[in-house]
């Protein structure tokens, strides 16, 4: 007990607030330095495209500023706050994640095929963004609160079940939008979480045959729309319909395959200024870093991406509770995939499905709920107890037999 209470007094000072010295700088620097190289490259997407802009070339810099002040601020309340009320507030923030999904449903906007966006006068919301990390939250704190006191290497039936009916909810409610790219993401990141959880291996077999026969299902049965079974079949042989489905594919490739090794220059790219590649300054924002950046720029984004993804696994590795070991494990799986399905429509190495590439992409949403979840992981390293090797072996074993 006497080495739990120093520890966390040295981590969390006498008034049982966090040191800030003791961030994790790797983390901060990464997420700082990767959201203004993408204020830039918005601001690059977007400085020739009167028809976005208005004739304002900087309208769109001014804004993703402003969400990112804002995310930022949204990540120091979250890091500040106790872990208790972290706990607390986690239910209220998936209760309020799902009434925004049913909002969308009865009232929201159609963007792109997908009825995802709430519409408040000039401001959008798409809560799809931020049930992400809803979902992270509800599921680790399922079990959390079944665990703790009685530890033991793999979760029982009762608590897996539990943690799919936690992300069977905003699942479906995103499925009827419809939003293929974060159900996507969302069914990738509910899989590291069952996975980080210590689940027995025939779940995540089950859970990855599940899926295959749902997207079957969803394909034979119609449920997906026309465009969304185009983009599909374009991923698979972009010259079927080069205008078409297989144009964004198409412009993407060309772009990136324009920047060579040291790009042609920021501001300067020739397929960037013309306006060829749809959503470029959202979905598509790599490829003005490939085209304009060159080889050396994009796997600059690509590194800082990658520490992100690293620093948040290092995190739920020395963690000795059980809901951010979870939550952080969880946060790196969906920054991981969604970051591998961005970057990987630019390159024509999977499907377009209009997932935004955190903290780089466009837009207030993706940002405030990516912010949201670096606050959480800070929290989650500020609170770490040192504690002794017999309590951090279960975590690391979990960890690599999940």
């Amino acid at each position: 007990m006497a080495t739990r209470t120093s520890a966390r007094s040295r981590r969390v000072g006498s008034t049982g607030r966090p040191r800030w010295r003791e961030l994790d700088l790797l983390l901060l620097g990464a997420v700082v330095l990767l959201s203004i190289l993408g204020c830039v490259l918005v601001w690059s997407a977007t400085i020739h495209r009167d028809d976005l802009t208005g004739g304002d070339s900087r309208a769109f810099l001014a804004k993703q500023v402003v969400n990112v002040g804002i995310g930022l601020g949204l990540m120091v309340v979250v890091a500040a706050t106790d872990h208790r009320w972290v706990r607390i507030l986690a239910p209220i923030a998936y209760g309020l994640a799902v009434v925004g999904l049913v909002l969308v449903l009865v009232m929201g906007t159609t963007v792109n095929g997908s009825q995802s966006w709430l519409m408040f006068g000039g401001l959008s919301l798409q809560p799809s963004e931020l049930a992400k990390l809803a979902v992270v939250v509800g599921m680790a704190l399922v079990v959390a609160e079944r665990s703790e006191g009685r530890w033991r290497d793999r979760v029982g039936t009762v608590d897996v079940l539990l943690m799919l009916a936690v992300a069977a909810v905003p699942a479906v409610l995103i499925l009827a939008q419809p939003d293929l790219g974060t159900m996507l993401v969302l069914s990738a990141t509910v899989f590291g979480v069952v996975a980080a959880s210590g689940a027995h291996r025939r779940w995540l077999a089950l859970l990855v045959g599940s899926g295959v026969l749902v997207a079957i299902f969803a394909v034979v049965t119609g449920f997906l729309e026309q465009y969304q079974v185009d983009r599909f079949l374009a991923f698979t042989d972009p010259g079927l319909d080069p205008r078409g489905a297989g144009y964004n594919v198409e412009q993407a490739r060309i772009a990136v395959g324009n920047g060579g090794l040291f790009g042609q220059g920021l501001f300067d790219g020739s397929q960037t200024s013309s306006g060829f590649v749809p959503e470029q300054h959202t979905d598509f924002v790599f490829t003005v870093a490939g085209e304009e950046l060159g080889l050396v720029g994009a796997a600059f984004v690509i590194a800082l991406l990658g520490i992100i993804i690293w620093r948040a696994l290092a995190i739920a590795a020395r963690s000795d509770d059980v809901f951010g070991r979870i939550a952080a494990a969880g946060i790196a799986c969906w920054f991981g995939f969604q970051a591998f399905q961005n970057i990987g429509m630019c390159v024509g190495i999977m499907p377009v499905t209009g997932v935004p590439l955190p903290f780089v992409s466009y837009g207030g949403s993706s940002m405030f709920a990516g912010m949201l979840a670096i606050g959480l992981l800070q929290n989650i390293h500020l609170r770490t107890i040192s504690a002794p090797a017999s309590r951090m072996q279960p975590v690391k074993r979990v960890l690599v037999r999940g």
